[in-house]
């Protein structure tokens, strides 16, 4: 996914940059909210599957502080280490949305200004 949305910027921001007509601009409008929605899902269930690792994680913390033994130690290990990778991956999902918007309102600046030229 990381790689998907690393490409699909930079071919917006190609396209945005290339675009000359107001039809060409509204293609890409369509196409970029459609994108936008997809990562807003994506992103969702990411906040998700985050939460509920962060709850299971402090689940087995407490089960770790009353009965500690290794099995519990090894789990808690595991969990963490899947909750920062969890962490990371929601963290760039969340600021790529952000930059997507960033985008909208570039088109939507750009094609105010392609609609004021062809008049």
């Amino acid at each position: 996914m990381t790689e998907y949305l690393t490409n699909y910027m930079k071919y917006i921001q190609d396209k945005l940059e290339k675009c000359v007509s107001a039809s060409e601009i509204d293609e890409i409008m369509d196409e970029h909210l459609i994108k936008i929605g997809f990562m807003q899902h994506e992103r969702i269930v990411h906040f998700l599957v985050t939460m509920l690792f962060s709850l299971i994680l402090t689940i087995f913390i407490a089960v770790l502080f009353f009965t500690p033994n290794l099995p519990s130690l090894i789990l808690v290990t595991i969990i963490l280490v899947l909750l920062v990778f969890y962490i990371k991956h929601y963290y760039f999902l969340e600021n790529t949305v952000q930059k997507m918007y960033k985008i909208y309102d570039s088109i939507l600046e750009k094609q105010k200004k392609l609609r004021v030229n062809s008049k």
